[in-house]
């Protein structure tokens, strides 16, 4: 506390919040649903005579149906105003991508939103991401309320971007919060890179928004079953093979009922069977996370999933630690395993971790965690520039990331090379 010079304390001063005004109707009016392929073509046309980039965002309905499918595509372009598709309805949407050419498409988290356009025949040409902007430009709040807000000083509501957006027919609250979501990406967009370009790193977010454009698809999980929360108590291999039989029988029977699997039968009830290993529905029904009404409707089905995991031989029983990977161990075990490697890793992350804080950039945008802790286990010989700067490259980094980061990394690792001399 600061003080006058008779000794009062003084008045500090207090940052105040700017003003936000809130969103609450899309300036050209909430449009309707674009659900039948004549609107659509409508849509089009309207798009195809429009000018500029077209903001574009997606709902689906996580948490409610099973998968990742999209459920509302809303896309806003000057001169065509708003569109809120339903892709229900209207599953092919390329010719919008035909009529809109090379437009830049603004999305804000673009890697959630791209595969669900791309499965409905949407590819965009290029693209801005207004949170990757954000978090190159070191904003401590990226979600798209909080940038816009910050930004912009204008509100928007995000009281609805939890819900089952499979719902038909979507209620006008819903679509009025959808409707704004892409009502101002676009002048964002614009203020967002007038801030890239003033801090000189315009050409690494373009090089990030191509990176996430062409991402491919994730290789499948290996072994997804082993996400199950609360798993790690369970110490016995054959408790493991309950919670991988069970898994299972609910990963089917949510894909044929189209809901999310966690509606079936939650995590914490998978791990409360495999820990007791019941002999029959009667004792799994004595649980308490089988005490509903439909898990007790459904208990034998359960617990033939766990007398398979019961009548397994031991040889096929599954490993309690998990399957080999590719991938180094964990960061806690290098200074026992490799003493060597753990020096690499500390003095590789001193290095992001301060070119982070120089250019106010998050540490995994400017590296990957994994692609860094690779390098420092395995890293290749001799681990001179060229060779780190493959060996990245290989794991995706940018050119952009590797300008900056390489010639640190063969500093930091020929230092610790001396050391061991």
């Amino acid at each position: 506390m600061t003080t006058t010079e008779r000794g009062v304390p003084a008045e500090t001063s207090t940052p105040v919040p700017a003003p936000v005004t809130p969103l609450t109707e899309p300036a050209d009016g909430l449009p309707d649903v674009v659900a039948t392929e004549s609107a659509f073509a409508r849509v089009v046309e309207a798009f195809a005579a429009g000018s500029g980039p077209v903001a574009a965002d997606a709902e689906r309905a996580s948490g409610y149906r099973y998968g990742q499918a999209t459920y509302l595509i809303q896309v806003r372009r000057a001169g065509a105003g708003t569109a809120l598709i339903d892709p229900v309805g209207v599953p092919d949407l390329s010719p919008l991508g035909e009529a809109v050419g090379d437009a830049e498409f603004v999305l804000h988290a673009a890697s959630q939103d791209l595969p669900g356009f791309a499965a409905h025949g949407l590819r965009p040409a290029r693209v801005f991401d207004t949170e990757l902007a954000a978090r190159l430009l070191g904003m401590e709040r990226v979600g798209l309320a909080a940038v816009v807000a910050d930004v912009l000083g204008l509100g928007l509501a995000k009281e609805h971007s939890a819900v089952d957006w499979s719902t038909r027919p979507l209620p006008e609250d819903w679509l009025r919060y959808a409707a704004l979501d892409v009502e101002v990406l676009v002048e964002l967009r614009d203020r967002l890179a007038e801030r890239l370009e003033a801090a000189g790193k315009a050409e690494w977010a373009a090089q990030e928004f191509e990176a996430v454009r062409t991402a491919a698809p994730p290789a499948p999980r290996v072994d997804p079953w082993r996400r199950t929360s609360g798993m790690h108590v369970l110490r016995n291999p054959r408790q493991v093979a309950a919670v991988r039989a069970m898994w299972f029988a609910r990963d089917a029977s949510a894909q044929a009922r189209d809901i999310s699997p966690g509606r079936v039968l939650p995590d914490r009830a998978i791990v409360a069977a495999a820990k007791a290993m019941p002999k029959t529905a009667g004792q799994l029904v004595l649980l308490p996370e089988f005490a509903g009404k439909g898990t007790r409707r459904r208990a034998a089905y359960w617990q033939s999933a766990i007398d398979q995991a019961r009548a397994l031989p031991d040889a096929e029983l599954p490993s309690v630690r998990g399957p080999r990977t590719d991938g180094p161990p964990p960061p806690r075990t290098w200074g026992d395993r490799d003493a060597t490697a753990a020096r690499r890793l500390t003095a590789a992350r001193e290095l992001v971790t301060a070119l982070s804080e120089d250019l106010s950039i998050p540490v995994e945008n400017l590296l990957q965690p994994d692609a860094l802790r690779r390098l420092c286990w395995t890293p290749p010989s001799p681990a001179d520039a060229g060779a780190i700067t493959e060996f990245l490259r290989s794991r995706g980094a940018r050119e952009w990331q590797l300008g900056l980061l390489v010639e640190g990394l063969e500093r930091a690792f020929a230092e610790v090379t001396r050391e061991q001399v």
